[in-house]
């Protein structure tokens, strides 16, 4: 069993920047393909970026492309969000979630199946 646990989530200015983590236990998550999902109020949930388990194929949401980077540290067992400073927009609030599967990272992309989820961290964009 892998358990997921998000922070770094948090009231934010537009144009800040923000990074998230998500730990990860157990001694498997090297094998683990990782990615974040979000869901706004009043939305579904979306993906918005995916790694492999050796962190050399991501995927990115188009809506986070070239302004969201995930990274993962295998020796930390956390996946990291970060978005790059000036970039975050108020439509970016959100509930962020962790995911995990044990298929590839395109699995996580195409929104699953996904076996292991995160309790989600706030993350809150003000204008």
């Amino acid at each position: 069993q892998v358990q997921l646990v998000e922070s770094g989530g948090g009231l934010v200015q537009a144009g800040g920047s923000l990074r998230l983590s998500c730990a990860a236990s157990g001694r498997t998550f090297g094998s683990l393909a990782m990615g974040w999902y979000r869901q706004a109020p009043g939305k579904e949930r979306e993906f918005v970026a995916a790694i492999s388990w050796g962190g050399r194929t991501t995927y990115y949401a188009d809506s986070v492309k070239g302004r969201f980077t995930i990274s993962r540290d295998n020796a930390k067992n956390t996946v990291y969000l970060q978005v790059q400073v000036n970039s975050l927009k108020p439509e970016d609030t959100a509930v962020y979630f962790c995911a995990a599967t044990r298929r590839t990272a395109q699995v996580l992309m195409v929104g699953g199946p996904i076996e292991y989820w995160g309790q989600g961290t706030q993350v809150t964009v003000s204008s």
